[in-house]
């Protein structure tokens, strides 16, 4: 049976783990929720169906099962596991998407890597990903795609099945023409987007940049444009526009421009919020920590791009002009390892590590350590115990699609207090106004907010998280979906699309 809605993503939408010598298959507990929310439209239609990739030593193996059903409390569907090898991963994944892409839509053009990428690699994988979409989707079905890997994807699969509704969306940043058009490859990308129906971005700032770009390349016709929702428009900020555009024509066809941020899963964090074991989690480590010791607490990935090393450089200035707060703060700097098998991010994590032990060797004592580096993932529930202890969540990186970790922060502290400082850079400064809000290229911004934060009134504080509070819940991962899938439905909230013989 074919499916009414197909789903392009390169996670598949479940936990593979090996239980007494047989693989399983466990829903996935993705604390973002966005792998559970994509499954939930699962449940709109008569039948859907997921693509993903996996690894395959020998991808023409007979063994491999390339398609298996899922049955699950969403429901049944079908995945498409499409067979990568480890070279093919090592060309699409981490050469063409990590060293030339990634740079690129982040505004590192310095970092940027052309020589070793396999152009014709890139696009087998991204043909494949259209060839199982394409087997996958019934007559006129909706096919879901996701994330820059896949971009070539729309236009091929355009061209397999004219029939079919493409909605596509961007989970990164989108640069300005002049940053995207160093990609020798950008007129084809870009022409394969517009092959979608709907191509959805986080913020205003992102689809404002991709029409930008599209009218470098080709011959766009006229753009609809409309005033930005006023939740997102705050004057001065690095990322805020007044107007988004809504639409463009191309080859005779309407594409609808998105701008929706994505949001966290608010029902299941206040739910790890209340628990016992968080609050109790949380009760241990403020008594570990003090009571007259604040926690700061960073979370990322080991990245260039989430300003590490900067954060650390601002804390450890922050120790040499404040001698006062020895022994009272200490910063909880999670910067989880990246592929060392990468140069660039084993960089990074080398010049953390560094800076985090001048730190801790300058100021530190056998009674205090004012940073602790933690290099490995922490568990979602005792995330959430930190959350609920840190004073202050330092989110700074310099470039961000969006950023999870501030609304988790917001989320979790269902207590009220607590203080967000959070790059302009990030993709969440635009919805989240109320945190102290500053610039990781500036010393004098990072420095300042980072005091300010430290010695901010309980009222003051308690005025801001409420706000935060409210904005995080309003635009939670479901009011996400709904707005990207809205084209697709019909006024009940069903999928209008014609039903699967």
């Amino acid at each position: 049976m074919a499916s009414d809605l197909v789903i392009v993503y390169h996670r598949q939408p479940y936990e593979e783990v090996e239980e007494n010598g047989k693989i399983v298959f466990k829903e996935n507990k993705s604390p973002n929720g966005i792998v559970p929310t994509l499954k939930g439209f699962f449940g709109r239609v008569d039948k859907g169906a997921w693509v993903a990739w996996k690894f395959a030593e020998d991808a023409a193996n007979p063994d491999f099962e390339r398609v298996i059903e899922i049955e699950d409390s969403y429901g049944k569907y079908s995945v498409t596991r499409l067979p990568l090898t480890p070279d093919q991963v090592s060309s699409f994944y981490h050469i063409t998407s990590k060293e030339a892409f990634w740079p690129i839509l982040h505004s590192f053009k310095e970092r940027y890597n052309y020589d070793p990428v396999d152009w014709p690699t890139f696009r087998e994988v991204n043909w494949a990903f259209a060839e199982a979409a394409a087997a996958e989707a019934a007559p006129g079905a909706v096919v879901w795609v996701h994330d820059y890997n896949l971009w070539l994807v729309p236009g091929y699969l355009r061209k397999l099945r004219p029939d079919v509704r493409i909605s596509f969306f961007h989970h990164t940043p989108f640069p300005s023409a002049d940053m995207f058009n160093v990609l020798p490859w950008r007129r084809e990308i870009v022409d394969s987007l517009l092959a979608c129906d709907v191509v959805g971005f986080h913020i205003p700032r992102y689809a404002v940049n991709f029409v930008h770009v599209a009218q470098s390349l080709l011959e766009v016709g006229p753009v609809t444009r409309k005033d930005v929702n006023p939740d997102f428009v705050w004057e001065g900020t690095a990322l805020s526009d007044r107007r988004v555009p809504e639409a463009v024509m191309y080859q005779g066809r309407s594409i609808r421009i998105s701008s929706s941020p994505v949001g966290i899963d608010w029902d299941f964090i206040q739910a790890r919020a209340t628990d016992k074991e968080t609050r109790e989690n949380a009760a241990a480590i403020r008594q570990e920590l003090g009571d007259d010791c604040k926690l700061i607490l960073s979370v990322g990935r080991t990245d260039y791009t989430k300003g590490g090393v900067q954060q650390l450089e601002s804390f450890e200035r922050l120790l040499q002009s404040r001698p006062d707060l020895h022994g009272k703060v200490r910063l909880m700097h999670v910067s989880v390892g990246a592929n060392r098998s990468m140069t660039a991010y084993e960089e990074i994590q080398g010049e953390i590590e560094q800076v985090a032990g001048r730190i801790n060797g300058s100021f530190g004592s056998f009674e205090w350590q004012p940073v602790a580096l933690i290099s490995t993932a922490v568990p979602f529930k005792d995330l959430v115990a930190y959350y609920q202890v840190a004073d202050v969540c330092w989110i700074t990186p310099l470039a961000d699609g969006m950023n999870l970790v501030c609304k988790e922060y917001a989320a979790a502290r269902t207590d009220g207090d607590g203080v967000l400082v959070l790059s302009e850079f990030a993709g969440a400064a635009v919805e989240l106004s109320s945190a102290v809000i500053t610039n990781p290229f500036s010393h004098r911004s990072m420095d300042t907010a980072i005091e300010q934060a430290l010695a901010m009134p309980e009222q003051e504080r308690r005025q801001r998280m409420k706000m935060l509070r409210e904005t995080v819940e309003r635009y939670g991962i479901k009011a996400w979906a709904e707005d990207q899938m809205s084209y697709f439905l019909d006024e009940d909230g069903d999928a209008r699309l014609p039903k699967a013989s």
